[in-house]
């Protein structure tokens, strides 16, 4: 059974950092896509980052140049480093895999989902 766990949410003052992990069990990272979705209350799930299995990465256009996306394939766990952080960026996290390795902002073409974990952006 496929599981993905999200972790490293919490409180955090603007400008602030903060690291999260996605670890997959029962399925390996080899030859698929992990990607990073948001969603605050009252609001659309949004794309935040992807990276495929050869190394692309894209971002959604209110994170790029303050968040980083990583692999780790021998812990199975790809990483959403954001820095930078402001209070629009305040949401539930989640991470998705996509079987088509495909790249893409669209969640409709994700296969798996994490159970997400929140992000406070506050002072």
């Amino acid at each position: 059974q496929v599981h993905l766990v999200e972790s490293g949410g919490g409180l955090v003052q603007p400008g602030g950092s903060l690291r999260l992990s996605c670890v997959a069990s029962g399925l390996t990272l080899s030859g698929l896509a992990i990607g990073w979705f948001r969603q605050a209350p009252g609001e659309e799930r949004e794309f935040v980052a992807v990276l495929t299995w050869s190394y692309e990465a894209y971002f959604g256009h209110s994170v790029k140049g303050r968040f980083t996306i990583s692999r780790d394939n021998a812990k199975n766990t790809v990483y959403l480093q954001m820095n930078n952080l402001k209070p629009e960026d305040t949401g539930v996290y989640y991470c998705a895999a996509d079987l088509g390795d495909r790249g893409s902002g669209w969640d409709k073409v994700y296969d798996y989902w994490g159970q997400g974990t929140q992000v406070t952006v506050s002072s």
